[in-house]
């Protein structure tokens, strides 16, 4: 009786889950779907005007200015993945290092390499964080970095530098190669330049993004990473297949 009730309460729950995703489709235009999402993600970002939203979010005090459900994406990507490295460029407040090199301390696995080209007093020490200070494409920047990762694998790479299109492109280039497969390359803040927002910021990651990934067809966006709906990140995450 017992396994007979369990069997019936699954049952129920994915009719209810079928239902309501059929409910979804039919009752909601894709076009409306993604106008609602774009605008809400404006509000979001936007928010910022007021100290709100991403930034005024802290990780264990210290500011990491990214939108939460991309950290819960970077911490299933690691628990996936397992990287011995994570490579990130721009490192701000260090707040998003620590909050990587804090879910390494829960895998008991991992290390990360940050990049900022310049100090800022104050940010987190942790004996699983690397601090380099310099330009992210500078030739002696990537040996340096090539140096400290050295043969550990999996790599992951994050990009969240300079957003002008020909410095993040720059930064593909470079860091690219060291993302093994099945791995992650993730270009940060895709939304710039309208995507859906900031849209007189200019040519900026997505359109680096863009021309980079027709002649690297090892990557491609990873439409799992899209579950959430908001993400400053849309189309940038990329998996390395090979």
């Amino acid at each position: 009786m017992s396994t007979l009730s369990t069997l019936r309460r699954s049952i129920v729950h994915e009719i209810k889950t079928l239902r309501g995703a059929l409910y979804r489709r039919i009752s909601v235009n894709p076009k409306d779907e993604c106008a609602l999402v774009d605008e809400f993600h404006r509000l979001y970002f936007d928010a910022r005007a007021f100290n709100m939203t991403w930034r005024n979010t802290y990780w264990m005090g210290h500011a990491i200015l990214k939108c939460p459900l991309d950290l819960w994406l970077y911490q299933e990507m690691l628990h996936t993945v397992r990287p011995a490295v994570v490579i990130e460029t721009g490192t701000a407040f260090g707040g998003s290092a620590h909050f990587l090199a804090s879910m390494m301390d829960l895998l008991g696995h991992g290390r990360v390499i940050t990049i900022d080209i310049e100090e800022r007093p104050g940010r987190p020490s942790h004996p699983r964080v690397t601090y380099l200070t310099g330009s992210s494409t500078a030739s002696t920047m990537v040996a340096q970095v090539r140096a400290l990762v050295g043969d550990a694998s999996p790599v992951v790479v994050l990009l969240d530098s300079d957003h002008a299109r020909d410095h993040v492109r720059a930064e593909l280039e470079a860091y690219a190669p060291f993302v093994t497969p099945g791995s992650y390359l993730v270009v940060e803040d895709t939304n710039l330049n309208g995507h859906p927002i900031e849209p007189d910021h200019g040519p900026g990651p997505m359109e680096a993004l863009m021309d980079f990934l027709p002649g690297h067809p090892e990557f491609a966006h990873d439409k799992a990473m899209d579950k959430f709906f908001l993400t400053f990140n849309p189309r940038g995450f990329l998996k390395r297949a090979r």
